[in-house]
């Protein structure tokens, strides 16, 4: 990965409480993994950002070397890697998700 983009990224991962690298945009998600990760943040209702990888493929391929995780979508908390849609559902459904988000001092949407 070249060094700017993983400057982008960690500018990107670090200047936001929340972000969820997807594909797509959040009002219109590119995959099902996206749609729903984007439900659980839309439910918990924080505020987040996203940032739509289809539209940079040095943020696509960027983004799996920065995290060490090998799909899309990826959620950040604070700047920590939390994972992607399938642990998210985990997560939420055990309100370990809702409960990091509170610990993290996130916002309400």
């Amino acid at each position: 990965m070249a060094s700017t983009t993983e400057a982008r990224i960690s500018e990107i991962v670090n200047g936001n409480d929340v972000v969820l690298f997807m594909k797509g945009t959040p009002l219109f998600p590119q995959c099902g993994f996206s749609s729903k990760a984007i439900a659980i943040l839309e439910h918990l209702g924080v505020e987040y950002s996203s940032v739509d990888v289809l539209q940079d493929m040095e943020i696509r391929g960027g983004i799996k070397a920065f995290s060490d995780w090998p799909t899309i979508p990826q959620l950040y908390v604070k700047g920590e890697f939390v994972g992607g849609s399938d642990i998210m559902t985990e997560m939420f459904q055990a309100g370990e998700l809702e409960q990091l988000m509170e610990e993290a001092g996130v916002k309400a949407a």
